[in-house]
């Protein structure tokens, strides 16, 4: 008797979606207390530099260069006392920094953008916008919790940026990250989207919620299905994960089985929520909807979610 233990793709679906491209060596067992200060003294040190969700980057050769020296940084004041190490590349360390100057007061050959269309827009490469992700959560994780939630002491950045220490009574905290449960109900002919009141024109998406304490993914699923389409769900298998720094949430992309198809959406979190059966589904991935219906956009992991499911109907 033989069988393969991993009888899945070389590349899983999770480096197909945006801010998966971190390349970045974290050495997370040898993060010393005075690594970032170590790191900022190697002449290689790199930083991303960022600004009330905005990444800096520089204007060069058509494009756009995210990478700043650290003697390059201090025209716009960057706080390199309050920088975080995310690693090192193949060229030396890698540092994300809150920077000082406002947007509206940088020179002409720097902008201000803000991640999501940095990462809409492919304005850095794959590599580039994994570190980004990493640098934007930790550095949003130190904005939001700089007061020790035990006393009330304003903690100390340890660890080169993934620990804070109260000075007072020692309590160490810890990065945090969010987990959303991401899930695309489907049956071999349809699938299950929804529309938020936020979203752009003509966009459904895949639905999503957080997970609760004390619930597995699995159940987050069912939950979240159930409570905003009114849908039951029965098995319910893993597809892929995305890091998402808006703050800082990681993404748990499933597929869900549904055993009943009268939707009752809750109008409260969505706009609209109805089934789209295969062909409707394929012409929003091609943007040919003659109702300018569309999906997510590509690097979303909804978007990855939608394609895998259509593309295996399609292939079956």
């Amino acid at each position: 008797m033989s069988f393969r233990l991993f009888d899945a793709p070389l590349r899983e679906p999770s480096q197909f979606v945006g801010f998966a491209g971190n390349m970045i060596d974290r050495q997370s067992e040898n993060r010393a207390d005075d690594s970032v200060e170590k790191a900022l003294a190697d002449p290689a040190a790199r930083l991303l530099l960022m600004h009330g969700g905005r990444l800096y980057l520089k204007l060069r050769d058509g494009g756009f260069d995210p990478w700043f020296g650290a003697e390059e940084s201090q025209p716009l004041q960057a706080s390199l006392d309050h920088g975080v190490l995310l690693g090192f590349s193949d060229s030396g360390p890698v540092l994300a920094v809150p920077a000082g100057v406002d947007p509206e007061q940088l020179p002409e050959t720097i902008k201000a953008i803000d991640y999501r269309s940095v990462y809409m827009q492919g304005l850095i490469d794959e590599a580039a916008a994994g570190a980004m992700a990493q640098g934007a959560a930790l550095l949003a994780w130190h904005a939001s919790h700089r007061f020790c939630s035990k006393c009330g002491t304003e903690a100390e950045m340890r660890a080169g940026g993934y620990k804070r220490l109260c000075p007072a009574c020692a309590t160490e905290h810890f990065p945090r990250t969010d987990p959303v449960a991401i899930m695309l109900t489907v049956t071999r002919e349809k699938c299950l989207l929804g529309r938020g009141r936020h979203f752009a024109p003509g966009m459904y998406s895949a639905l999503a919620g957080f997970i609760e304490p004390g619930e597995t993914i699995e159940a987050a699923v069912r939950r979240e299905t159930l409570e905003e389409a009114g849908i039951r769900l029965g098995r319910v298998v893993y597809h892929a994960s995305q890091p998402w720094p808006f703050p800082y949430s990681l993404m748990i992309g499933c597929f869900g089985e549904p055993l009943n198809d009268d939707i009752q959406a809750d109008l409260n979190e969505l706009e609209d929520c109805r089934w789209f059966f295969r062909d409707e589904v394929l012409s929003m991935l091609a943007r040919q909807h003659p109702g300018g219906l569309v999906t997510p956009p590509k690097g979303a992991i909804a978007y990855n979610l939608i394609r895998a499911w259509a593309d295996s109907a399609q292939n079956s």
